[in-house]
């Protein structure tokens, strides 16, 4: 009895640990110029990523809403721990920044859900649906190579910048590749397409591989 009352006493001291720690956001730029990361410690959404082009599309996520009522927002980007925040060009960040931060940390500090729980079921099942990445038995035996050199050498590095890429077919030795968050629309993903993924898949899949597009 007093080993089950210490073990609950242990668990419950562990919790308040755990709760007092104070949630942060910081700011960081990305290598697009029109998007800011604002990063916390706290884990955001449950999915991978979830992408909003405008308000309407942001109806199951509050913390989005929010963000687009400034009329500078133009799209924003919700991973794991971080929100990405992509502006119209009628403002500088060093404006906006500050106001910004404060919002998702205040957001954050208030307990309220990123995106609607009862909602979450439906986003992942569009997800699936969009992307043949989330389908691995529709897939060729190269286009399954194809994804786990994706997964393993580029998401990464892309998810560190802001973005996301997802691999979308491959004909003719052209792999086709849907970039998101900071990635899409950035005045360095085509050389990022050619210079970086388009090496690394020719190095890795020689004589499969002729290029790497953006769709």
């Amino acid at each position: 009895m007093n080993l089950l009352c210490n073990a609950q006493s242990i668990r419950y001291l562990y919790n308040m640990e755990i709760e007092r720690v104070p949630i942060s956001v910081y700011a960081e730029m990305t290598p697009n110029p029109a998007v800011m990361k604002f990063v916390s410690n706290k884990r955001m959404i449950e999915l991978e990523h979830v992408e909003y082009h405008n308000i309407e599309e942001a109806s199951n996520s509050p913390l989005a809403i929010k963000l687009f009522h400034f009329p500078f927002v133009k799209e924003v980007f919700i991973s794991s721990n971080f929100v990405a925040v992509q502006k119209y060009n009628v403002v500088e960040w060093e404006t906006v920044t500050q106001e910004i931060r404060e919002l998702v940390l205040e957001f954050l500090q208030s307990g309220q859900a990123v995106m609607k729980f009862d909602q979450l079921h439906e986003v992942k099942k569009t997800a699936d649906a969009a992307t043949p990445e989330e389908n691995p038995t529709e897939l060729s035996e190269i286009e399954g190579r194809i994804v786990d050199l994706l997964e393993e050498y580029v998401k990464p590095a892309v998810q560190q910048d802001g973005g996301n890429i997802s691999f979308v077919s491959y004909e003719n030795k052209i792999v086709k590749v849907q970039l998101q968050g900071a990635c899409s629309g950035c005045p360095s993903s085509t050389l990022t397409l050619q210079s970086g993924i388009k090496s690394i898949l020719q190095r890795m899949l020689p004589t499969l591989i002729e290029d790497v597009v953006p769709v």
